[in-house]
């Protein structure tokens, strides 16, 4: 057996039942642009130590990050092994395979001030639309999330916030929308508390709004992604500020929630993520003044 004839064949029979949608479309790209024009006519016991590491080398040496580099070998990892499990090849080398190593992307937020010009700039103008990247910098919510929320999600006795599903832009049926989807681990689904200056905000766009969706859009099925994240970016043009991904809102709420001392663990639940750890090493930057304060307090002891 040919590897294209198997990689189809893993694809379509033990990948597809078991991710996302989106994640399968991922996957299928990756496979044509490039383990099928390099390696699908090889035969499965031809796939060498060697074979796969000519082709490692030559993802890196094509100026490939080093992330989607390890993102394709992943990949073909998994397919090989898989083959090797139910008998489709006799033997695979992929854990032979040296990889460059990855990098995390830096953490970007955005400065007190800029925040402040943000947040003055959308309260002043009360735009409903508007309401989403306020709504980003006190809860952490990623923008998938975001435009999931309906106001069955919005519990205002309680003051909380059920994540339960995200979104994200798509073809479907021959047209481009925004689809529904399950969130982005079974960690991101969660209930966050608000602020209750958030939640007097909310009850008042409640009153005005008569889309089941909490930030609107043009369709009764609220704003799509791509049209925010143009919202967002044409935002920060007009109040001079650096561009930043939409991300930094959620990298913005972290910073801020560490600075007036949130522990780890209760921001870790917050923004979904599966454990402290991660937390920790993503935004370790943020707690610099908090240890910077923490050890003058030691210090105090001395003499």
């Amino acid at each position: 057996m040919q590897y294209k004839e198997w990689l189809d064949e893993w694809l379509e029979l033990y990948v597809k039942v078991t991710v996302k949608e989106r994640t399968y479309r991922k996957y299928r790209q990756q496979a044509n642009k490039y383990l099928l024009p390099a390696l699908g006519d090889c035969s499965m016991n031809a796939l060498s130590a060697v074979t796969l590491q000519r082709f490692s080398a030559s993802l890196n040496s094509g100026g490939l990050a080093a992330n989607t580099v390890n993102g394709i070998v992943c990949l073909l990892k998994a397919s090989l092994k898989r083959a090797v499990s139910i008998g489709v090849a006799d033997r695979q080398f992929s854990d032979a395979i040296v990889c460059p190593k990855g990098r995390e992307n830096p953490v970007t937020c955005f400065s007190k001030d800029e925040q402040k010009r943000i947040e003055n700039y959308i309260m002043e103008r009360d735009v409903p639309h508007l309401f989403g990247i306020l709504l980003c910098l006190y809860s952490g919510l990623r923008i998938g999330e975001l435009l999931a929320l309906t106001w069955d999600d919005v519990d205002f006795r309680s003051g909380t916030l059920l994540v339960s599903k995200s979104c994200h832009d798509g073809w479907r049926d021959g047209r481009y929308c925004k689809i529904i989807d399950t969130t982005k681990t079974q960690s991101s689904v969660r209930v966050i508390p608000l602020p209750r200056k958030m939640v007097a905000y909310m009850r008042e766009i409640r009153k005005k709004t008569k889309s089941r969706y909490v930030i609107v859009g043009r369709s009764a099925y609220g704003a799509q992604v791509r049209s925010y994240q143009r919202t967002f970016e044409q935002l920060l043009q007009k109040l001079h500020i650096k561009h930043k991904g939409f991300h930094a809102l959620r990298h913005t709420f972290a910073t801020r929630a560490l600075e007036v001392g949130m522990d780890v663990k209760t921001l870790s639940e917050i923004l979904g993520h599966k454990n402290p750890v991660v937390t920790l090493q993503r935004y370790a930057h943020s707690l610099t003044e908090h240890k910077r304060d923490m050890m003058n307090r030691v210090g105090r002891l001395l003499g």
